[in-house]
């Protein structure tokens, strides 16, 4: 039988994850990993913490180290993109002209930063969040302090950069058009602990207000906002958001919507095509929806689901949603999906004053999230009461004597 050639297109968290399966799993054929930036494949969360912060090397984002990939066969093509795809012929064509044969694709391709289409958008000193290269940019403009420094958003990225800005002794505001923090991510009893939290760190928060354009020569030095005020600005920070990048996926005409739709094994319209990471939008069993996930975790588990169904194996991206912020004294992690609509009513175990609690959304009894602030080592627990459909008992849900375990 002729070898077997597996592309991943991608080289990213999900991508490396993919190739690392398909070797562990026993596949010894050629696996080619294309990646649009130099860098080999990376983690994201650094970007917007540690590594913008100072206080993680470059290397320890990195997925695997530089020499894992030839000791591994996997042929790492970095400065690469994938222009087209020959669903006929099996081919990938890369922008070298290469026509690269496949046997199985996996489309790990990703998503990018949501544009400012405002007047002046185009001047020096605004600032996208998606790759390394933009952490480092990012970070240069706010560690020498002293800056006058306005973020565009007030969801995950908008707000660990104004709480990196403002470690780094910056004056921050945050123009938000939505009428909190993260709400549309975890709805406004939650955004309000973030709020408060921002507010006590000094940052000037403004909602229901969007970005309308911006003033300056050349650079930045103002934002206007769509109620007519005019914020002195040194650098701004878009986090508005994320597009799949499903351009490649499109004109191959794969199934997209808001993403390559794929099942819950991972696999596209095209048996032989598999999506996998943010650029995914899959059917989640326990969640019992369509779902697209921009989350580390998702990458981290989508990428080995994908690997083994394109071995042929049996496999459901079936673990739920995880997410971990980390703004000044606040560490959280995340567990299930809460966007307004998604629950009926919120349950607190803890103090949110003190910023040391769990919180559980619950819909029709069932616990569909959770959310541990401060608290630590209960994430495992947290996922098997979302991912078992438990109902339980509010009181004991609320008690922190009742074991989490007990509940599930």
């Amino acid at each position: 039988m002729p070898q077997q050639t597996f592309v991943i297109v991608g080289a990213s968290l999900a991508g490396a994850k993919a190739a690392e399966t398909l070797r562990n799993e026993g596949f010894d054929g050629r696996i080619v990993l294309v990646g649009e930036e130099i860098e080999r494949p990376y983690e994201r969360p650094p970007l917007s913490k540690g590594f913008l912060l100072g206080k993680d090397e470059r290397e320890s984002a990195h997925v695997h180290p530089a020499e894992w990939y030839e000791a591994n066969q996997v042929e790492l093509r970095v400065g690469t993109s994938a222009t087209s795809i020959d669903r006929v012929e099996h081919q990938v064509v890369l922008s070298t002209g290469e026509r690269l044969p496949y046997d199985r694709l996996l489309l790990a391709t990703g998503a990018s930063p949501r544009r400012l289409e405002v007047p002046g958008g185009k001047l020096q000193g605004i600032h996208y969040l998606r790759t390394m290269a933009d952490s480092a940019v990012l970070r240069e403009a706010l560690s020498p302090g002293g800056r006058r420094v306005v973020v565009a958003g007030a969801g995950w990225i908008g707000l660990e950069t104004a709480a990196a800005a403002r470690e780094y002794g910056n004056d921050v505001t945050i123009i938000e058009p939505e009428p909190g923090p993260l709400h549309r991510h975890l709805g406004p009893e939650l955004g309000e602990v973030f709020a408060g939290l921002h507010r006590r760190h000094g940052v000037d928060l403004r909602f229901d207000q969007s970005v309308a354009g911006f003033w300056g020569a050349g650079q930045v030095s103002a934002v206007v906002t769509s109620g007519g005020a005019e914020i002195p600005a040194d650098v701004v920070i878009a986090g508005i958001g994320a597009r799949p990048n499903t351009g490649l996926a499109e004109d191959a005409g794969l199934d997209v919507s808001d993403g390559v739709l794929t099942d819950a094994s991972l696999r596209t319209s095209d048996p032989d095509i598999y999506a996998a990471g943010d650029v995914a939008a899959f059917y989640h069993p326990v969640l019992g929806r369509r779902v697209r996930v921009e989350h580390w975790a998702n990458a981290l588990d989508g990428g080995p689901v994908a690997a083994r169904g394109m071995l042929g194996q049996e496999a459901v991206h079936s673990a739920v949603p995880y997410f971990f912020t980390d703004q000044y004294e606040l560490g959280m992690e995340m567990s299930g999906l809460a966007s307004p609509g998604d629950y009926d009513e919120i349950v607190y175990r803890g103090e949110t004053d003190a910023l040391e609690f769990i919180a559980f959304w619950l819909k029709a009894g069932r616990v569909v999230a959770a959310m541990n602030v401060n608290v630590w080592d209960v994430t495992d627990d947290l996922r098997a009461l979302i991912a078992g459909g438990a109902t339980p008992d509010r009181a004991r849900l609320a008690d922190p004597k009742v074991p989490l375990a007990d509940l599930a």
